[in-house]
């Protein structure tokens, strides 16, 4: 039988991040905590609690969770620590006539490897499945397949200019 944790599945669990909650695993065995995020593949749970010498991170795997409970709403103070928990990583600060030239190289060296690419907006859509954003790395693409998402990855990697690669100034495709 599914856990009631289970059943409500990824958008309820969204709807949960951010708040403090009590989750029940096991037979006797409850976690308090801050709401961090939630794995969508196997239902974990990571937990954060806030101490005077830092902070103590718990991880609870999804398949022993039977029921979390939202004892209380973040006030804005917790919020902005919750958010700040993990820190992304600094994304380099560029204009914009170096944002369309880095968006030009990527479409086309997808291109000259027969993807299909389109602009949409300021971001790139390729084959209809895969958003690459600003400002173009291989870490700046999202999709849901995870297989299109890695082999994309990896094209834009052995794009020339790439970081990681040999260098090439106009970051366009060679022939």
């Amino acid at each position: 039988m599914q856990s009631k944790w289970l059943q409500a599945g990824p958008l309820q669990w969204l709807l949960d991040v951010g708040k403090q909650v009590k989750v029940k695993a096991g037979k006797d065995e409850e976690h308090r905590g801050w709401l961090l995020t939630v794995d969508p593949v196997s239902a974990s749970v990571v937990l954060v609690n806030f101490t005077e010498e830092g902070a103590l991170v718990q991880v609870v795997m999804g398949h022993s969770v039977e029921e979390v409970e939202v004892l209380q709403e973040a006030d804005q103070e917790m919020a902005e620590r919750l958010r700040t928990f993990f820190p992304t990583p600094a994304t380099p600060r560029l204009g914009p006539e170096e944002l369309s030239r880095r968006r030009d190289g990527v479409r086309q060296w997808l291109e000259k490897n027969r993807v299909p690419v389109e602009y949409e907006g300021d971001e790139l859509r390729v084959a209809g499945v895969l958003t690459v954003m600003a400002p173009y790395r291989a870490e700046d693409c999202c999709s849901a397949n995870q297989i299109i998402l890695d082999r994309i990855q990896r094209l834009i990697r052995t794009r020339p200019g790439h970081p990681g690669t040999d260098p090439d100034p106009a970051g366009s495709p060679r022939d």
